[in-house]
């Protein structure tokens, strides 16, 4: 789908367009695509004009909800289909998202995309072919690409995640020509879609999993093994896993992945919040 290129709002940037307004100035300069760009809104009575358009002032938004506009109203970036999938804005402007009220990415410390930064950097990308597993907001994408991978093949299974996508100015688009076509999205379960990736076609991947209790089939021996087949000797992964049930139950997933990797052929160690391997 093509990416969205109109105004993204939040509550603060609602209310900044109707207080400059209301103060009688005739432009307001700030950023309407979560902080990627600054550039002017000219201000009438009754519409505001940002690139060439022109658009109504919002009625009072929520807060923690980005809107975007229809072609009608702007309507919150949200979808429900079994889950309520929805963008959220952030303090560092790289919005993160929630499926049923659980944060997907962090956030607390810094931008989501200065961790997915600090994760790629574990794999070393740049030249390499890489796989991404579970694709997000596309994060892990952007961090390749800008780190010089030659080719991420990049995998997501929620088709409303790859909706979130094309709405987020901060999710890489496979078509911008800046990117020259290397990476590749798939709208696909990576639990199937990896049996089809040829033996050894991979320099490094990155495998960022929903929880455990959410996506059992992305921790099992089964995948582990597959993802030591795609994986050349010496290739390199970061995996995701966070520490689910520790305080509750003393369960160590962490540890029990890296077990697991073992066995599969990995020399593997904890790393930040997830285990890094090597392909032995």
């Amino acid at each position: 789908m093509p990416h969205y290129t109109g105004p993204l709002l939040t509550r603060d940037t609602a209310a900044a367009l109707l207080a400059a307004r209301d103060r009688g100035d005739t432009v307001w300069h700030g950023s309407l695509d979560l902080g990627r760009t600054l550039a002017d809104a000219r201000l009438e009575a009754g519409t505001w004009q940002w690139r060439d358009a022109a658009y109504p002032y919002p009625d009072p938004l929520k807060d923690r909800t980005l809107y975007h506009w229809d072609g009608e109203d702007f309507s919150p970036i949200s979808r429900y289909a079994g889950s309520l999938i929805k963008l959220v804005p952030t303090e560092w402007g790289v919005p993160t998202f929630e499926i049923d009220g659980i944060k997907m990415l962090p956030t607390s410390k810094e931008s989501p995309l200065d961790d997915a930064r600090r994760k790629v950097a574990l794999v070393e990308p740049g030249g390499k072919v890489v796989l991404d597993t579970c694709g997000g907001l596309g994060y892990f994408a952007a961090c390749c690409l800008a780190a010089g991978a030659a080719r991420i093949l990049s995998f997501e299974k929620n088709a409303d995640v790859l909706w979130l996508r094309t709405l987020n100015p901060w999710s890489p688009d496979p078509d911008a020509p800046g990117h020259g076509g290397r990476l590749q999205l798939t709208h696909g379960d990576i639990s199937q879609a990896v049996t089809q990736v040829a033996d050894a076609s991979v320099d490094a991947a990155l495998h960022d999993p929903p929880r455990f209790g959410i996506a059992g089939e992305l921790y099992s021996q089964a995948f582990y093994d597959q993802l030591a087949r795609v994986l050349h000797r010496g290739g390199k992964l970061f995996h995701y896993t966070g520490t689910p049930n520790k305080l509750t139950s003393g369960r160590d997933v962490p540890g029990e992945v890296v077990k697991r990797l073992e066995k599969a052929g990995f020399k593997a160690q904890r790393a930040l919040d997830g285990v890094v391997a090597v392909r032995r």
